[in-house]
């Protein structure tokens, strides 16, 4: 990772002195769109903060859709001329521009979607994930599982490139068995007929990656629904702006994340309390892994 950063900062704009151009492409509108507006928000504060003007960033809205983001890494890459590319939220539309960027000689800088397939034989010297693997934090509720000691887990995740690699970084580490393993419908919102499953399951536990709107909608049925099983998942489960939109239906959840708000060092103090004073709210997640981007770039 050193060698390809320093080949960056050794070639292009930044050996001539002018401009680094960046294209971020993410989510601003629709159900996922409070993921990409906090890693837009993170990124942008970073870049104030570090008052460097020789830094260009060009911001545009995929729509959570990868024929947009596949145009606009084309507009960005061939119209815009930019340096790096970074923004991304999902995991299926990372598949969709990723390697394309990359074979065209692009950086990518990844804030959020680290889908397994671009990891191991699909690696790429110009590709670098900012914050995680799809995997890591599913992992880390599979164990958290076992020390709870849960023997029969139902698990939920969205049918795309995303959910299968949380259902398969839980069951990685998870040592029990499954009452249950549905994929749903990426951005359903209506989860009546999965907890019916869940109650008939005789699950001891749930475990769900549900990020976004579908987080928002699942938890607050479940809540509603009288099932009472303990509930496990990674923090996209339950990032800042899901925990403010269903209050006390999040009551009790555990969730597995590489940040928090309360982390207790200076540098996290002092981000938070900048993210709070530019924009009128706390960060999240996502917000967080934006910013190291920026700090990274």
């Amino acid at each position: 990772m050193a060698a390809s950063v320093a080949a960056l900062a050794a070639g292009g704009a930044w050996a001539e002195g002018g401009k680094v151009k960046v294209g971020m492409i993410t989510t601003l509108s629709g159900g996922g769109a409070g993921l990409g507006i906090d890693v837009r928000d993170g990124f942008m504060l970073a870049t104030k903060m570090a008052g460097n003007e020789n830094l260009e960033v060009v911001v545009e809205d995929d729509q959570r859709k990868p024929e947009i983001a596949v145009q606009l890494a084309d507009k960005m890459i061939q119209s815009e001329k930019v340096d790096v590319l970074t923004g991304i939220i999902w995991s299926n539309l990372a598949m969709a521009v990723v390697p394309a960027a990359t074979a065209q000689g692009k950086f990518y800088l990844s804030p959020n979607a680290g889908p397994s397939a671009l990891a191991g034989k699909g690696c790429n010297k110009l590709y670098f994930n900012v914050a995680w693997q799809n995997d890591n934090l599913h992992e880390a509720a599979g164990a958290y599982a076992n020390d709870a000691g849960y023997k029969n887990t139902f698990m939920l995740a969205p049918n795309y490139p995303a959910g299968k690699d949380a259902l398969t970084g839980y069951k990685r580490t998870y040592e029990g068995e499954a009452a249950g393993e549905v994929y749903t419908d990426l951005g359903q919102t209506d989860y009546a007929a999965q907890i019916a499953q869940i109650r008939a399951s005789g699950a001891d536990s749930v475990f769900f990656f549900l990020p976004g709107g579908m987080g928002i909608s699942f938890l607050k049925q479940y809540a509603n629904s009288g099932v009472d099983l303990p509930v496990v998942g990674p923090a996209f489960s339950f990032d800042q702006g899901i925990l403010q939109a269903v209050g006390d239906a999040a009551l009790g959840v555990k969730n597995t994340s590489q940040w928090s708000k309360d982390l207790d060092n200076a540098a996290n103090t002092k981000f938070v309390a900048d993210f709070q004073a530019a924009y009128g709210r706390l960060p999240s997640l996502y917000a967080s892994q934006g910013y190291d981007t920026a700090n990274l770039l």
